[in-house]
């Protein structure tokens, strides 16, 4: 039988919303809101973006810049440690066939 979600009351700029989660994601959702909350409040604070949706919008874009920022500089670690794995591959191969 499938877990009916739970209804999760979260607070973002001192607006209530309630929210269907799962029990599991409870822990996350509202360490999310919070995150969210305080990338608002930041926004708001700049006093160069004025009205909740605009400040919500810039918040989004700001948290999607950061998470494909985060990305990018992990794959772009991947690719390093990927070909430095191939370089000692390669040199321990050649050193062992000698």
């Amino acid at each position: 039988m499938a877990e009916q979600p739970t209804t999760v009351e979260v607070k973002i700029l001192d607006k209530d919303y309630l929210v269907a989660c799962p029990d599991e994601a409870r822990d996350e959702l509202l360490q999310a809101a919070r995150h969210l909350d305080s990338k608002m409040r930041e926004i708001r604070a700049s006093g160069k973006v004025f009205g909740t949706e605009r400040i919500a919008v810039m918040a989004a874009l700001n948290i999607t810049h950061d998470l494909l920022e985060r990305d990018t500089m992990s794959d772009a670690a991947s690719n390093i440690l990927n070909a430095m794995d191939e370089k000692l591959d390669g040199a321990l191969g050649e050193n062992s066939g000698g």
